[in-house]
């Protein structure tokens, strides 16, 4: 049966409302309408002109960057959850209460500091005269190229959202029945079988959703690309920017960040469904 709003109800719920309509509806229905403006000797036109939609999709560079950003956030996200499941699972299966406590305090710690810092300390290390390639020139290796290369921007990556994949894995394995894990070992079922057999089916929404924020995160960001990838090869991200400054062509960028969102919101849509797919009612 429906349960009857109450005014008690919608009046803790009003601040939320306000809220997204005023820092997400408002924003994108404003994103929308700009998309159909034009530009004319510098100046933004209102009106409802398709041409922009039509000249970013009909524009090779634009797909290569889709392409490109696409292939990179899912890459990193694949990568950043199969190197955060270990920790997450040690973290709580080998750990003791207090000590994991400690470990969910140290992965918080990095979100103290700007991610812009961080990735700045990056190309200290990165850098052809820096920390990683000098101790390299100890044993005679080096200097090679880290810096402004895609696995430079995976590292990126993988420093904005490797804390909180692992606390998104880890808040989902400590719900896992550990009378599974019981039967399974009592049935003679190996560690690792247990792990894809028991653990990861029964930790799957978890799972799922820390690789989706890794991916969303990943999928928008600027801040690794530019100052790890050194803007080679072209994200999205980096195709606003260069799309507002050639003529203030800030339609042109809106049709970018539109389909983006539609991106994020078709993967989110896929993996949540996944990630809920089988469950009972």
């Amino acid at each position: 049966m429906r349960r009857p709003v109450s005014l008690y109800g919608l009046t803790f719920s009003l601040p939320l409302l306000i809220w997204q309509l005023l820092f997400f509806v408002f924003p994108l229905v404003f994103l929308v309408a700009l998309s159909f403006w034009t530009v004319r000797n510098f100046r933004l036109e209102a009106g409802f002109d398709t041409v922009n939609w039509v000249t970013m999709f009909g524009r090779p560079v634009f797909w290569q960057a889709y392409a490109t950003t696409l292939a990179m956030a899912a890459g990193a996200a694949a990568l950043t959850s199969a190197l955060a499941f270990p920790c997450a699972y040690a973290i709580t299966f080998k750990l003791s209460p207090a000590a994991r406590r400690w470990a969910v305090f140290l992965m918080v710690i990095p979100f103290f500091t700007s991610y812009l810092v961080r990735v700045y300390s990056w190309q200290v290390f990165l850098s052809d005269v820096g920390i990683i390639n000098v101790m390299l020139g100890w044993i005679g290796l080096g200097p090679f190229r880290l810096l402004n290369t895609i696995g430079a921007t995976m590292l990126g990556y993988m420093t904005l959202g490797f804390p909180l994949v692992v606390l998104l894995q880890l808040f989902s394995l400590v719900f896992v029945d550990r009378t599974l894990i019981e039967a399974a070992h009592n049935m003679r079922c190996g560690r690792l079988r247990t792990v894809f057999a028991v653990v990861i089916p029964s930790a799957r929404v978890g799972l799922v959703i820390a690789a989706l924020f890794s991916f969303i995160l990943c999928f928008g960001d600027f801040v690794s690309p530019i100052y790890l990838g050194g803007g080679d090869p072209t994200t999205l991200s980096i195709l606003i920017t260069d799309t507002t400054k050639s003529g203030q062509q800030w339609p042109r960028a809106a049709v970018i960040a539109l389909t983006m969102i539609a991106t994020l919101m078709v993967v989110a849509f896929l993996a949540v469904r996944f990630a809920y797919k089988g469950r009972t009612k």
